[in-house]
């Protein structure tokens, strides 16, 4: 399985900016896939997983009602979309992968994900 992200870039506070994650493999639907960042000297840090085909997405307090995870299984696609941006959200994003059965409890660690996409860098300007 390999993960490509783009989208990323500068932005002033409160743009918006959507980054993109095309999955190869042909049972995209079948895993939960999320996101995941981390900012210059921190641990990486859930921001929103959305559920493999028809679950509900769950997303970190920090990003709630600002940022939009959706996926096209067609497309093995999932994106994110970042809304009234802040220099807070200033770091490197990654796409993730689920394994198989992964239980929600689970979701928002980072060592529960079995496949990690090269990361796409948002800085966002005050």
């Amino acid at each position: 399985v390999q993960l490509q992200a783009s989208g990323g870039g500068l932005v002033q506070a409160g743009g918006s900016l959507r980054l993109s994650c095309a999955a190869s493999g042909r049972t995209f639907s079948s895993y939960a896939m999320g996101w995941f960042r981390q900012a210059p000297g921190k641990d990486r840090e859930f921001v929103a997983v959305s559920r493999r085909s028809g679950g509900s997405p769950s997303y970190a307090n920090s990003v709630k009602g600002r940022f939009t995870i959706s996926r096209d299984n067609a497309k093995n696609s999932v994106y994110l979309q970042m809304n009234s941006l802040k220099p807070e959200d200033t770091a490197v994003y990654y796409c993730v992968k689920g394994p198989p059965g992964l239980i929600v409890s689970r979701m928002y660690s980072a060592d529960a994900y079995d496949y990690w996409g090269q990361g796409t860098l948002v800085t966002v300007s005050s």
